[in-house]
C-alpha cells in the first residue's frame, strides 16, 4: 500500500548546521579551560605546600621556636640552681646552731627568708607574670642577703671557722650562689633576644600571628642586689676600706684615729 504522504528526508540548513558546529566548539573550549583551571589550582596548592617551611623560615617561625625553647631551658636551670641552694640551709643552720652565743637574730632571718622563698609556687606561668616574677626575685634576693649576713657573722666565731663540716657546706653554699648566678644571667640573656625577635619587623608580625608573646625578665635593680654571691670576708671591718681611699695605706686610719683623740687634751692645758 502506497503511504497517502510521502515524507521527505530530513535536512538541515547551513545556519543550523553552523549554529551546530558552534555549539561544538564552545563546549570543547569549556572543558579545555574547565581541565586548566582544576590543574593550575593543583599546582598553587602543591607550590604552596612546598614553600610553606621556607615561608615559616623566612618569617621567624623557626627562630621563635628556637628562643622559646632556650628560654625555658634556662629558667629550669635557675630554678635548679635556687634549690639546690634551698636544700643546704638547713644542714648550714644546724651546724651553726651548735656554736655556743651565736647571733640568733641572724639565723631566724635566715630561716625566715627560706620559708618565704620555698612558700612561691613555682609554676609555669611564673616566668610568663611579671608580677609574680617580681615576688620571687625579692624573696630570693632576700634569701641571699641573709646568708651573706650569717657568713659575715661567723667570722667573729673561730670555733666555726675551723668546723671542717662547716667549712665544707661554706664551700657548697658559695659554688651555688656562682652557678645561680651564671644561670641567672643566661636566662636574661635568653629572655633579652627572644623579647627583641618579638618586637622587630617584620617578626613581630608573626609573632601576632602565633601569639608570642613578650616575656617578663629580671629587673636590673634585682639583678644587682643578688648577683654577687656572698663572701667569708664580708665583715664589718673591711666596710671602711673603700671610703679610705684606693691605696692600702690608709687603712691603719681608723686604729690610730681613736688613740690620737686623747692628744689634744694635754696640748690644750699647756
Amino acid at each position: 500500500m502506497t503511504p497517502l504522504f510521502k515524507h521527505a528526508p530530513a535536512t538541515m540548513s547551513p545556519t543550523t548546521n553552523a549554529t551546530t558546529d558552534r555549539l561544538a566548539t564552545t563546549g570543547a573550549d569549556h572543558g579545555r579551560a574547565g581541565g586548566s583551571t582544576h590543574g593550575w589550582t593543583r599546582g598553587l596548592a602543591g607550590a604552596l605546600v612546598l614553600s610553606a617551611p621556607l615561608l615559616l623560615s623566612g618569617c621567624g617561625y623557626n627562630e621563635f621556636q628556637n628562643l622559646d625553647e632556650q628560654v625555658n631551658a634556662s629558667w629550669s636551670e635557675v630554678l635548679s640552681q635556687y634549690q639546690r641552694r634551698s636544700d643546704l640551709i638547713p644542714n648550714i643552720v644546724n651546724t651553726v646552731k651548735g656554736e655556743a652565743n651565736f647571733e640568733q637574730e641572724t639565723l631566724t632571718r635566715v630561716v625566715e627568708a627560706r620559708a618565704k622563698a620555698t612558700s612561691i609556687q613555682v609554676t609555669p606561668e611564673l616566668a610568663r607574670d611579671p608580677e609574680a616574677l617580681k615576688r620571687f626575685q625579692a624573696a630570693q634576693g632576700e634569701l641571699s642577703g641573709a646568708l651573706s649576713r650569717l657568713l659575715a657573722v661567723s667570722e667573729a666565731y673561730p670555733t666555726l671557722q675551723s668546723n671542717q663540716g662547716f667549712r665544707d657546706l661554706r664551700v657548697q653554699l658559695e659554688g651555688t650562689e656562682n652557678r645561680i648566678t651564671v644561670a641567672r644571667n643566661r636566662y636574661i640573656k635568653s629572655v633579652q633576644e627572644y623579647n627583641g625577635l618579638t618586637r622587630r619587623f617584620p617578626t613581630n608580625l608573626t609573632a601576632k600571628i602565633f601569639s608570642y608573646e613578650v616575656k617578663p625578665n629580671f629587673t636590673v635593680q634585682n639583678e644587682a642586689a643578688i648577683s654577687a654571691p656572698p663572701t667569708v670576708n664580708f665583715d664589718k671591718p673591711a666596710a671602711p676600706a673603700p671610703g679610705t681611699g684606693t691605696s692600702p695605706a690608709p687603712s691603719p686610719a681608723p686604729a690610730s684615729a681613736p688613740l690620737s683623740l686623747p692628744a689634744p687634751a694635754p696640748a690644750a692645758s699647756r
